[in-house]
Parts: C-alpha cells; structure tokens; sequence
C-alpha cells in the first residue's frame, strides 16, 4: 500500500482542487502524486418510447461541441444525496422530470490521477416541466435521438464521452435499455 507522506493544495478553484502528495512505496522509494479532486457527479440515461435524451454543449478542452448523458455535480453542495443530484442534473439540462429513477451503480472515471464517483441513474416515464441552465450550461441544447440512432452514433465515433459510454454499456448489460 502506498503511504502519503505529506500533501498540499497546488491549485484549487470552485469546481476542483489538484493537489499534490509526497508518497512512499511498500519498497521505500519515495516519489510524488498529483490528485484532482471533484466531488461526486450523477449520469442520467433519460429514456422514453424508444428515445434517449442527450445533450450537447462546448467542450473547452478539446474545443469541440460534443453530444453526452445529461451529467454534472453540485461543487456548491458536494454532498447532496446523489439521487437528489441526478434529477437535479436532468431538469437543469434537458428540462424534464422522471417518475422513475433506477440506480444502476457507480463508477470511477479517471482513478489514475482523479477521485471523483460518478453515480448512473436510469431515468423513464419523463414529462417536460422547463430547463434551467447554469450560467457555465448556455449553449448548452437538449435532444431525443432514436436509441439505435444513439448506439451508431458511440460506434462511429460521433460520442467519445466515457462516462456516456460507460454508463449506457452499464445499462446494457443489466438489460434496462
């Protein structure tokens, strides 16, 4: 196991902090860790009469618009119920509302060098009761695609979101989609 010898906040705004850990090895050679830590997120896998709702907004790191589950956290309160956070994520980005929400499980998404849960929701029996974006969400557009439309679109590349396709693969193999 390894040991942290020490540990410092190296950079922090209100969505993360990096921090960096002195660690030591079960061999005794000693050496850094960089940690990005993020409180929880939840993905929502919103499906009704065949459709899947996605969302797409800017991605500033591979500056590219991009196609994902509805997804996010709460940084102004990291620990709200992930439960209460999934439906909060769905009406936020795709305005609607579920009368059913499944928990699939979580997941890590970047473990090597990130700390942060990801918990998957499987959301149905949706009805539209108006978005309400955050000010960082304003380009953000909201869309119903067929499901097969949705798997083709992973298959050829159009969605590389991981936790997009993490979480929809989870929900395939536990057979809810």
């Amino acid at each position: 196991m390894i040991k942290t010898l020490s540990s410092k906040v190296v950079y922090e705004n209100k969505w993360m902090s990096v921090r960096e850990d002195q660690i030591e090895r079960p061999s005794g050679a000693q050496g850094i860790y960089g940690v990005v830590d993020k409180p929880d997120c939840a993905v929502i896998i919103a499906v009704d009469d065949g459709q899947i709702h996605l969302v797409q907004q800017y991605r500033y790191t591979v500056q590219q618009r991009c196609w994902e589950l509805p997804q996010g956290a709460w940084e102004s309160n990291p620990d709200a119920d992930h439960l209460e956070l999934a439906k909060g994520e769905l009406r936020e980005e795709t305005g609607l509302d579920a009368a059913s929400m499944t928990y699939l499980g979580k997941q890590y998404i970047a473990y090597g060098f990130l700390n942060q849960t990801c918990h998957i929701y499987f959301a149905t029996q949706l009805s539209h009761i108006g978005n309400c974006l955050d000010v960082e969400e304003e380009d953000l557009i909201s869309r119903a695609f067929n499901i097969s439309d949705f798997e083709n679109m992973i298959v050829e590349g159009e969605i590389r979101d991981n936790v997009t396709i993490a979480a929809y693969g989870l929900a395939k193999l536990k057979k809810v989609v």
